[in-house]
């Protein structure tokens, strides 16, 4: 038998290490342009644990979100083909597909266009203003742990694991 209160805290710990690694993963792609791979695993492997916490059955819970996950990365891997994204926000997108449900990562999918717009026209503007030669890249990573952040905020908010 679980102790109560590791199964009330584990939940919340997990989001709130979630929401410190969207945070380093948002201040990473803007310094760099790049997300880590290890963070990006750490929060796939994360994953799993918080799904235990939740108590989220393996069928048909984990084989959906592991099913989403894919789905997630084949998508985010096309926009990496045509240029459009890095390598990390497909990785990072992916990961996330992990913690969300569907209908979350629709929303998360929503919230992060709406934000990719502005993070977009910003990175474009300090392209042409620097001079740099050759594409703009775009720290899209910012758009995806904001995506990531409000579904976070909600569940917080709700107080709902």
């Amino acid at each position: 038998m679980m102790n109560s209160a590791f199964t009330i805290g584990a939940p919340w710990a997990l989001m709130l290490a979630l929401g410190a690694m969207l945070i380093a993963a948002g201040v990473s792609d803007f310094r760099t342009r790049t997300i880590s791979n290890r963070l990006n695993l750490a929060i796939a492997l994360l994953a799993p644990l918080y799904w235990w916490a939740v108590g989220l059955m393996l069928w048909p819970g984990a084989a959906i979100q592991l099913g989403l996950a894919l789905v997630v990365f084949a998508v985010f891997l096309l926009f990496f083909r045509l240029g459009a994204m890095g390598g990390g926000d497909v990785k990072l997108a992916a990961a996330l597909a992990l913690w969300f449900a569907p209908g979350e990562m629709m929303m998360m999918l929503v919230v992060m266009s709406l934000a990719g717009a502005p993070v977009t026209l910003a990175a474009w503007a300090d392209h042409r203003r620097s001079g740099q030669e050759g594409r703009t890249k775009v720290p899209y990573g910012i758009a995806i742990a904001m995506g990531a952040a409000v579904i976070l905020a909600e569940r917080i908010l709700n107080h709902s694991a």
